[in-house]
């Protein structure tokens, strides 16, 4: 399976300095940055730095180290924003029948209040 990356997306932008961010954190695999919706108290989007389409993609083609960058941003973020010890949640859109709106990867952290459940069951 081939994937085709859009290097105008908005979060390729980010990365190049050509839009400013509230960035949290940043190795030299990852940015995490403030998500300007946020859906919670603590919103934050944590995006690899290599131009990955969606986190299959990212799993099947990063290095090692992009890999370990990338997860331990993910990380850095949860302990930096507190919501270690009550909870949070890691989502990462992929494709149309995910909703994905930006085509890079990014995982929201959301946390800092009871987030309900994820998705409603279907009747």
């Amino acid at each position: 399976m081939g994937f085709e990356y859009d290097d105008q997306n908005i979060f390729a932008k980010i990365l190049r300095g050509e839009i400013p961010n509230d960035t949290v954190f940043e190795n030299d695999h990852a940015l995490a940055f403030r998500d300007i919706t946020p859906q919670a108290p603590s919103h934050v989007l944590v995006i690899p730095k290599g131009p990955y389409v969606s986190l299959d993609h990212f799993t099947q083609e990063a290095s090692e180290g992009e890999l370990a960058g990338f997860l331990r941003a993910v990380g850095e973020v949860c302990r930096l924003e507190g919501v270690s010890e009550d909870g949070f949640r890691a989502i990462s859109n992929a494709g149309v029948h995910g909703v994905q709106e930006v085509p890079h990867l990014h995982v929201h952290i959301i946390g800092g209040r009871p987030l309900g459940r994820m998705l409603a069951r279907e009747t």
